[in-house]
């Protein structure tokens, strides 16, 4: 298996090879490098424009993910259905229908944290496709009850916050982002404000949970689609300036008269700003959680990347001995506004090795009676077979699924939809459906119906992530309708088949050629 295939030439750095049919395939570059060639693959654009290459372009307008094809991925496990029995409903077949499929899912030490689903859009900072998209996506998961945590370097970012004596007063940014969620929520689902090492500097989780009536917060260690901090461009001088200011690196340094001529000359148009990397201890860890529940926090969660397997480890352990109220992991794999590619690809442990590494530390500590948190798993999930997977293979401890490209795919595109139809310029894949929202949008009716007047002043993206999460929904009652399990709590890792012995030796799942071995064995007797 060609596991890098091409990846020296990707849309996502807007690359390509003179000759794509014909590579190395370790190098991927083009079998001949011609002199004359005027360089579009990534090594000649990175000869003209340096680090810029380094990440995915254009910035602030995509999201992207890794390109890389992993030996083993969820595509390697089939869900397994029955013929006999239900879990969770009596076993009568008109009773045993998938719209009776219970779908809610409870977070929390104390288990009081409602999902009406068990989806989480995991967190989005401040990149500017985030911030441009947050109304619609935040309004479409408080209808949908899901969960949502607002990123990084939102308050440092805002251009109106308000710090005194180095800590966060007012940040106009993030208390309309809180409002975004607040003002539609419909009773479950939860709205956390995520730190990251400049974040908890400035107080702002201590801002959002006094000021914004946040009761949920979550500690940053890390994600899945790099190993270092947060990242955006600026596109002043002004601006980098101001974030250099509020404790950032800032790259070039702004504060260079050189650089500012260069920039003013038209050398270079964005700067770069880069967050810290956090340094973790467990005596640390346990004090930080201690102090953000002493400034009101009810719920505290903790979220971590693609880390080694020893830093999985202590994730889970110190999540349980801190009594965590989530804690979520995120793969290698999935998607960012904003990391350099190469890392996005070539760095950390992809989602289903961690899940399988996770499952079985998660079963050492609860073999000894100890905590183990509801977990939410993270990592390229975006489609329903993804939701039962994830569940079933991290099975009992999985309670939910973190999704954050895919959810904002569905904010953009019901916005843009909604804006092509203002205009009357409707695509003709949708126009064929009608002319206007209620016609395209095929939820319109329902939600007209669950917010009554309201519904005017619904953002029309956050149709399209309502829409987008009604479909999972539908599709994953059916897969547990099919395998009979009528309620979450009833999803087991026996639900699944790995399609590989390699699979099934990195999973602990069993091949499908073994699978029912003993069961087979007393039927046919």
């Amino acid at each position: 298996m060609t596991l890098s295939k091409g990846i020296n030439a990707s849309t996502a750095t807007m690359t390509k090879l003179r000759t794509p049919e014909s590579y190395c395939a370790f190098s991927g570059m083009c079998t001949t490098c011609l002199d004359g060639c005027p360089g579009f693959c990534e090594i000649g654009k990175s000869a003209v424009r340096g680090k810029e290459v380094l990440y995915p372009q254009p910035f602030g307008k995509t999201t992207s993910a890794s390109q890389k094809d992993y030996p083993i991925d969820y595509s390697h496990f089939n869900i397994m259905g029955t013929a006999v029995g239900a879990h969770g409903i009596e076993a009568d077949s008109d009773k045993a229908i998938f719209p009776a499929v219970n779908l809610e899912t409870c977070l929390g030490s104390n288990k009081d944290l409602k999902l009406t689903l068990p989806i989480i859009v995991a967190a989005m900072g401040s990149t500017n496709v985030a911030a441009d998209n947050w109304n619609h996506l935040a309004a479409g998961c408080a209808i949908a009850g899901a969960g949502i945590a607002i990123g990084e370097n939102v308050c440092a970012m805002d251009p109106n916050v308000e710090i005194k004596n180095g800590r966060v007063v007012h940040s106009p940014n993030l208390a309309r982002r809180v409002k975004d969620f607040q003002a539609w929520s419909q009773g479950a689902g939860f709205i956390a404000v995520q730190a990251n090492v400049e974040d908890t500097k400035l107080g702002v989780q201590e801002y959002a949970l006094e000021k914004l009536g946040v009761d949920a917060v979550e500690v940053k260690w890390g994600q899945g689609a790099k190993d270092i901090g947060g990242e955006v461009k600026l596109d002043s001088l002004e601006r980098a300036l101001q974030l250099k200011s509020r404790g950032y690196i800032v790259l070039p340094d702004p504060e260079d008269a050189k650089v500012q001529e260069a920039y003013k000359a038209g050398a270079f148009k964005e700067f770069e700003r880069h967050s810290r990397i956090g340094m973790v201890s467990e005596e640390s860890f346990v004090k930080r959680v201690e102090e953000l529940r002493a400034a009101g926090a009810k719920y505290v969660f903790l979220k971590t990347g693609a880390y080694r397997p020893a830093d999985l480890a202590r994730a889970v352990k110190f999540a349980s001995l801190a009594k965590i109220d989530l804690l979520t992991v995120d793969g290698a794999g999935g998607g960012t506004g904003m990391s350099p590619w190469r890392m996005m690809n070539e760095w950390g442990v992809p989602t289903v090795y961690l899940q399988s590494l996770l499952t079985q530390y998660c079963d050492k500590l609860a073999a000894r009676g100890e905590y183990v948190p509801p977990i939410a798993m993270a990592g390229g999930f975006t489609l329903e077979d993804h939701l039962y997977k994830g569940m079933a293979l991290g099975a009992p401890y999985v309670k939910a699924i973190g999704m954050a490209r895919s959810a904002l795919t569905a904010a953009m595109v019901g916005k843009n939809i909604g804006e092509m139809v203002k205009s009357g310029k409707i695509p003709n894949e949708y126009k064929k459906y009608g002319e206007t929202l209620e016609q395209i949008f095929i939820n319109t009716a329902v939600l007209k119906n669950k917010l009554g007047d309201r519904f005017a002043d619904l953002p029309v993206g956050a149709i399209g992530v309502y829409t987008y999460f009604e479909r999972l929904a539908q599709g994953l009652r059916q897969f547990m309708c099919g395998a009979r399990k009528f309620s979450l709590e009833y999803i087991t890792r026996d639900d699944l088949v790995a399609l590989t012995p390699e699979a099934a030796g990195i999973s602990g799942i069993r091949y499908v050629m073994e699978a029912d071995a003993d069961e087979v064995a007393k039927i046919l007797g």
